[in-house]
């Protein structure tokens, strides 16, 4: 008698599937009604704030794939976000295309210009990349305060409203069904893109890339590629950002927006699609649990308002970073992946 065991994968099917067992397919059709009924489950600010942290794990994992799978360092991400957000509100409001065609078209736009940043840094890595991608993000930022005619300077965009079958898309409760839509189509194309040839060439650029030029990976293609990629989430993330907030400002493009995403990726976990869901969610939410609780502490010691909330926003952020890195480089997906080991060896320790 021939026992079966799904310890190990015994075919090519079994390794592409990615729901191989009745209970992980069980416990996703679980998850799958939480996420309908959570809208109807929470308050206004909640929704609100996991609205915002849907539209930042897209962005998350754009980075995710140019600088956690394919090693490409980026602090200049903000920069391709902003012109997801700009190319939907200047579609919108001179073209007056449909939502369902401007958030692709925004993220094409950001892809294109995506590549042209790509090419001309193909032969720097590490610090120079970072710092090349870095100024890239401070030209972008000048150029939407300047252009005045185009982007109108500091005072910013208005974006226009989402009309789909004859309803407006104007509620937070809207906003999450259309995020939550979109997070999963990409969040899955994603997914799948990893595990095909393209994601590791990917993995074979980070991990050396001077071997996996040997073995036969074009290396000016792939890291093209994944600029382009990366940037294409960016641009949907930005172009959600846009339609979410109803107005669009250069301010809020800064470098310390990039610096946010490295912190998703880095706590969520490096070159990992579960990393950049977990990492978005917590950097989109914790932080404004700690806004509530430094208001409390304001308003009670009498504390220097505002500066002093973003200040401790900031020490936060560098604070959670250097914890993770010294404590857990693989992120919260490294811990999720310990907590169901330990829950399919129980009660054996090996």
């Amino acid at each position: 008698m021939l026992l079966r065991s799904k310890t190990f994968i015994e075919t090519y099917q079994e390794d592409l599937s990615l729901f191989r067992t009745i209970w992980i397919k069980f416990w996703m059709a679980i998850l799958l009604v939480g996420i309908i009924i959570f809208p109807f489950m929470v308050g206004r600010y909640t929704l609100y704030t996991i609205n915002l942290a849907g539209i930042y794990i897209i962005g998350a994992i754009g980075l995710n794939i140019l600088t956690g799978y394919t090693g490409q360092i980026s602090i200049g991400h903000a920069a391709f976000i902003a012109i997801g957000s700009y190319a939907t509100t200047i579609l919108g409001e001179r073209a007056a295309l449909p939502f369902y065609m401007i958030i692709p078209l925004s993220g094409v736009i950001a892809t294109f210009i995506g590549v042209l940043v790509g090419l001309p840094c193909l032969r720097l890595r590490g610090l120079y990349l970072a710092m090349a991608t870095m100024s890239f993000g401070i030209i972008v930022q000048y150029i939407l305060f300047q252009w005045e005619g185009l982007t109108h300077g500091a005072l910013g965009m208005a974006a226009p409203s989402i009309m789909f079958l004859g309803f407006k898309v104007d509620s937070d409760r809207k906003f999450y069904f259309l995020i939550t839509v979109i997070v999963f189509l990409l969040g899955f194309a994603a997914k799948n893109m990893m595990r095909m040839k393209i994601g590791r060439a990917f993995v074979a650029i980070r991990d050396r890339d001077i071997a996996a030029d040997v073995i036969g990976v074009d290396l000016t293609r792939y890291k093209v590629m994944a600029f382009g990629i990366s940037s294409f989430y960016a641009g949907v993330s930005g172009s959600l950002f846009a339609y979410y907030t109803t107005h669009v400002n250069p301010e809020y493009f800064t470098i310390f927006l990039s610096v946010e995403y490295l912190a998703m990726i880095i706590v969520g976990g490096m070159g990992s699609i579960l990393g950049s869901i977990l990492g978005a969610l917590f950097i989109g939410v914790v932080p404004e649990w700690l806004r509530i609780f430094f208001g409390f502490l304001n308003n009670t010691f009498h504390l220097s308002g505002l500066v002093f909330t973003q200040q401790l926003k900031v020490i936060t952020y560098g604070v959670l970073i250097i914890l993770f890195l010294i404590f857990e480089s693989g992120g919260l997906s490294a811990i999720w992946q310990r907590i169901k080991t330990s829950f399919k060896s129980w009660p054996f320790t090996y």
